[in-house]
């Protein structure tokens, strides 16, 4: 049933959701924004510390790249809670497609009124390791001292606002 409800993103689909995240957040080449959220279980027998999480809890996580729409592009579930989102991440089968340039990803393009070609890119937060394929938001030093990093933060915030959505 999983490749009825939640196929492999195909080139056709990240390219739409590239154009609809520009069209609708004005952000030229993000195909996806990437977070996970810790789901609260019942402590599994013999686990040890594997699923205590820092929000005190025993959890597993929900690891999802979503599109422009708030729509589950692709999804791994059971990183467990003591691991960091990028660890998750990293570690997940998309992840490691990710990694492998195997996930259909269209080929890169010049963004608007610029003269550089440029990858198509995933959004996270803070807790994502930054990657040719993945964008994050600039530490909060280097913004006190270049404008543009500040910017770009601000954008950022309001993606916040989109990723906050998944948490609740």
């Amino acid at each position: 049933m999983e490749h009825i409800y939640l196929p492999e993103p195909t080139e056709n689909i990240w390219k739409k959701c590239a154009e609809e995240f520009e069209n609708r957040w004005g952000f030229p080449n993000c195909i996806g924004s990437v977070d996970g959220k810790h789901v609260t279980i019942k402590r599994p027998n013999d686990s040890g510390s594997n699923y205590w999480c820092y929000l005190h809890k025993y959890s597993i996580v929900l690891m999802v790249i979503v599109g422009p729409d708030y729509k589950f592009i692709c999804v791994d579930i059971g990183g467990f809670g003591k691991n960091s989102d990028w660890g998750i991440f990293e570690t997940s089968n998309m992840g490691k497609r990710f990694e492998q340039i195997l996930m259909s990803v269209h080929a890169p393009r010049f963004l608007p009124g610029q003269n550089e070609i440029c990858s198509y890119v995933l959004i996270g937060d803070e807790a994502f390791a930054l990657k040719p394929y993945l964008m994050r938001p600039f530490p909060y030093k280097q913004t006190l001292t270049d404008v543009r990093k500040e910017k770009y933060n601000e954008h950022k915030n309001e993606w916040e606002k989109f990723d906050n959505s998944l948490r609740q």
